[in-house]
């Protein structure tokens, strides 16, 4: 009876170094599962030569009415209004990333931390409307920046509770008096772009017809001096951005000083908007992950109306009216007209563009 009890334990115990040892075998040979896969999966990044950057549906139309054909690619992160990125077959893209800094800042974040796209090489073209300083430019003027502002990184009280001796409620964050220089405490108050990309991009554009409106001309017909009272030209001026809608002379004269403080007197605001610092800190952040090219970005804006008002006109009457100025339609299509260019030069002299901004024009 031992002995036989001891066959029956050593079957038992063979039997079942037979059945692991065959789940083992079974384990190596069978193909592997789709986790296994995708983990030995290469991903092959689209390379993007021009990423154009828009803010609404109005500005990206513009670019894909002229552009297409275009595929469409959804990356995940973009706004859920605007979830896909639009290609054509020269490798220039076109991205929406939605309105104000929140918007400006996760999309472009998602963009190039994204697997979709290799962005390392690519030049981005952030191209929208703002308001406009009338003593700079006038309806529909397209400007080159080289110094984006954060209008917003800024102590403000009401301005009927200020010292009497305060030009406006506004002061420098931890300052005690409104000529105090600000401090840099956020990082992002004042970026400085790439000046030879920005004259590359004017002196291409500089000459190109601009597009303008009957609407647009009534407005500006209402000012008494110029540039506010001539036709568009392309310029050349910095750009400040804040969620806050404004209008009015004192706040612009605010702006105006804002930006000289901020750049140590280099730049000289013309056009306000929403977003671009926000795009800008997100690229930072995208080249510092060895994701993207900082130097590489070009900044334009087009006015849609004046920051402040006429003689006569009050400050809300200039601020709810932008929509009936008629500088929203000129604008929208000569920022086409006035990007185009590099656009084109970028793509057609590729192999001079692509290690970095040429020391001259191609």
């Amino acid at each position: 009876m031992s002995r036989i009890s001891n066959f029956k334990r050593y079957l038992s115990g063979s039997f079942i170094v037979r059945i692991i040892t065959a789940v083992i075998a079974a384990t190596c040979l069978a193909p592997p599962t789709q986790a296994q896969s995708a983990s030995r999966v290469v991903v092959h990044r689209r390379e993007v030569k021009v990423m154009i950057v828009t803010m609404f549906v109005m500005e990206a139309k513009v670019w894909l009415d002229h552009l297409g054909p275009w595929d469409t690619i959804r990356v995940p992160g973009l706004s859920p209004d605007y979830p896909d990125v639009h290609c054509n077959r020269q490798s220039v893209c076109v991205m929406t990333t939605d309105m104000g800094h929140a918007n400006a800042a996760t999309s472009m974040m998602a963009l190039t931390f994204s697997d979709v796209f290799d962005l390392r090489k690519t030049y981005f073209l952030v191209a929208g409307i703002a308001g406009i300083d009338p003593m700079q430019g006038t309806l529909g003027s397209p400007a080159w920046a080289k110094y984006l502002v954060d209008f917003g990184l800024q102590w403000e009280i009401d301005s009927r509770e200020k010292p009497g001796d305060w030009p406006s409620g506004f002061i420098a964050i931890g300052a005690t008096h409104p000529e105090d220089p600000p401090k840099f405490q956020y990082h992002t108050e004042a970026f400085e772009l790439n000046s030879k990309l920005a004259d590359i991009a004017f002196t291409l554009s500089k000459d190109v017809p601009l597009a303008d409106s009957p609407e647009a001309e009534a407005t500006r017909a209402k000012y008494t001096f110029t540039p506010a009272n001539r036709p568009p030209q392309v310029l050349q001026c910095d750009t400040l951005s804040s969620d806050t809608w404004w209008a009015g002379n004192l706040i612009g004269e605010r702006a105006q000083d804002w930006t000289k403080k901020l750049t140590h007197n280099k730049g000289t605001y013309c056009t306000t908007q929403q977003e671009d610092n926000a795009t800008y800190a997100a690229l930072i952040r995208a080249a510092r992950a060895g994701r993207a090219d900082s130097n590489r970005v070009a900044v334009l804006r087009a006015g849609a109306d004046f920051d402040r008002p006429y003689a006569g006109q009050s400050a809300f009457e200039r601020l709810s009216s932008f929509e009936t100025a008629g500088g929203v339609p000129p604008a929208i299509e000569n920022l086409y007209r006035a990007g185009l260019p590099l656009v084109t030069n970028i793509n057609k002299n590729w192999q001079t563009w692509r290690d970095g901004v040429p020391e001259r024009l191609p």
